[in-house]
């Protein structure tokens, strides 16, 4: 990996405290940091003080937390205390200038119902595969306000003032992924699941400790540069631990007996709107499942201990989070997103990797439990030795075993495979069933699990997005082709690797209603497949990006 010689301390910057704006050399002034806000609530030992798990000062509680990939100066790939930390997220993004499209969203969908047979690890392209070895964690997302996030600007909720332009970086802006985690590969704590057998999910938020939105010089504080706020949906709103990035420890990602768990096919609403709380608003994230007819949800509230933090000490303080935007406008974008992110519908892939045998035994803490993963995969997909030549994988770690318990914490995980990647961070070699032909092709499971159903998005009085950009930043990924993530030079879709294969999204008549699949569904409109995500380019902020375009809706 290279050197980022840019990503130096914040404690470099002079820093004047209480009542004093902070000079960072940016447009416009850093809020002020009160003498109480740099105190806060010093970090433990253990947390989520960097969602990569690469502070130096924190042990990661969840070392694979999936979050954002940033983009460093000039449209580069960002790099996080010296290793690329960049993740593939192929979206399809909402667009709209409807008042309160920016800050209430909702959606229904159906969930995906899986194989009858177990996965398969004998012919890549046309094996059985499972929903876990698609996608870690299929989301929807809004952008929030963070006056202590970059560009370290002030932010006033549910304003499209805040977004950035040619004379500003934008306000300060924390990014929210409610995430869906699918059954067969647990414990989550270090895997991908919250079960075998139920579908669960989390609102979280992922903030960047640095000045700059990316289109400058940016300087980072090393020991907390990806904070991430983590809480599962519950029944009873109440996070079964604390979500803050400085507290955050193993019961906030052990799911309880009031966290909402969904079956395969079962059909959701999930809303994200700015609630009332006492004292103020922050977002709340519901969802309701018609299928059981239980219901859960979590709310970004300083009362339910989530935090902003400190840029320069890494120190907590609670904060309600609140939508930044008002409409989902072209222009409203999270300023520090590699790629044009915002109200967006999005798989993360290249997150797994089946195998037939493992090698190179290693431990991994797990609470009380030393969990043993391996280092190495073989196998069919596996077809040469891991490199970290070029900033590619040095190992699969971690990979388990088929009927691995983690010491009795979960049900026996339903494949020999590598999820999430500890060092990779990413399927930086293409060859995981992400990038294979594997995924949903008809509405029904058969190989394949059936693709999620998911109805057209609607804002406020029940208005439709009538624009959308097919968006994903596998292009940061593509070392092996030295792909340039400013011209666009070497990119390409699908990227080089042993399947040949990427996913696209399609729009389908499926029941007389109009959906949006992901996958290789070929039933309804796909857009040209991957040319819908267009090519990468000035303007694009990194990332391959498709034209602003009508939503057909059917």
């Amino acid at each position: 990996m290279r050197r980022n010689l840019w990503s130096r301390r914040l404690s470099a910057v002079t820093a004047v405290v209480a009542g004093v704006a902070l000079s960072v050399g940016l447009t416009g002034l850093v809020p002020a940091v009160s003498a109480q806000a740099a105190a806060g609530v010093s970090p433990r030992s253990v947390g989520e003080l960097d969602c990569n798990g690469l502070s130096p000062m924190q042990r990661a509680v969840k070392s694979s937390l999936p979050c954002l990939d940033p983009r460093g100066p000039g449209n580069s790939r960002f790099e996080d205390n010296g290793h690329y930390i960049g993740h593939d997220e192929p979206s399809v993004r909402f667009i709209s200038n409807q008042p309160g499209s920016g800050s209430q969203v909702t959606y229904n969908e159906q969930l995906p119902v899986e194989p009858a047979a177990l996965p398969t690890v004998r012919h890549p392209g046309k094996d059985v595969t499972h929903s876990f070895e698609l996608t870690v964690a299929p989301w929807f997302s809004i952008t929030v306000c963070d006056p202590h996030s970059a560009p370290l600007t002030p932010c006033k909720p549910e304003s499209d003032a805040n977004a950035p332009s040619a004379r500003s970086p934008g306000a300060g802006a924390a990014f929210v992924e409610l995430q869906f985690y699918p059954p067969g590969f647990a414990p989550f704590a270090d895997n991908i699941s919250c079960d075998n057998t139920h579908w669960c999910s989390a609102l979280t938020i992922d903030s960047l400790e640095c000045t700059g939105n990316g289109m400058a010089p940016n300087t980072c504080n090393n020991k907390c540069i990806e904070p991430a706020n983590f809480g599962f949906i519950q029944t009873n709103g109440v996070p079964p631990g604390p979500p803050s990035p400085q507290l955050s420890n193993d019961r906030t990602f052990t799911p309880n007996r009031h966290t909402l768990r969904m079956n395969p096919g079962d059909r959701i609403t999930v809303q994200m709107f700015n609630a009332k709380v006492p004292g103020g608003h922050a977002l709340e994230a519901r969802e309701t499942d018609w299928s059981t007819g239980q219901s859960g949800f979590m709310i970004a509230s300083a009362a339910n201990g989530f935090m902003n933090t400190n840029p320069f000490t890494c120190n907590g303080r609670k904060f309600n989070f609140q939508p930044e935007y008002n409409t989902a406008r072209a222009k409203n974008i999270i300023p520090w997103g590699f790629g044009p992110y915002m109200i967006n519908d999005q798989f993360e892939i290249g997150h797994f990797e089946p195998c037939t045998s493992v090698s190179g035994r290693a431990t991994t803490p797990l609470g009380k439990v030393q969990d043993v993963y391996f280092k190495h995969c073989h196998g069919p997909y596996e077809l040469a030795k891991d490199t970290a030549k070029a900033g590619l994988e040095p190992n699969d770690a971690p990979c388990y075993k088929f009927g691995d318990t983690h010491g009795g914490l979960a049900a026996p995980n339903l494949v020999t495979g590598c999820p999430v990647f500890f060092n990779a961070i990413g399927d930086l070699d293409y060859d995981g069933t992400s990038y294979r032909a594997d995924w949903p092709d008809s509405v029904q499971p058969g190989r394949h699990p059936s693709p999620f159903l998911q109805q057209q998005p609607t804002t406020a009085g029940g208005h439709q997005y009538p624009a959308i950009q097919f968006v994903t930043d596998a292009s940061a990924t593509e070392f092996n082709t030295n792909c340039n993530t400013k011209t666009g030079t070497g990119c390409q879709l699908p990227p080089k690797g042993p399947g040949h294969f990427y996913p696209f999204w399609t729009q389908a008549v499926v029941g007389g209603s109009c959906v949006w699949e992901f996958g290789n569904m070929h039933n309804g409109n796909t857009f040209g497949q991957d040319a819908q995500y267009g090519s990468v380019g000035p303007g694009t902020i990194g990332a391959f990006v498709g034209p602003v375009r009508p939503n057909p809706n059917c």
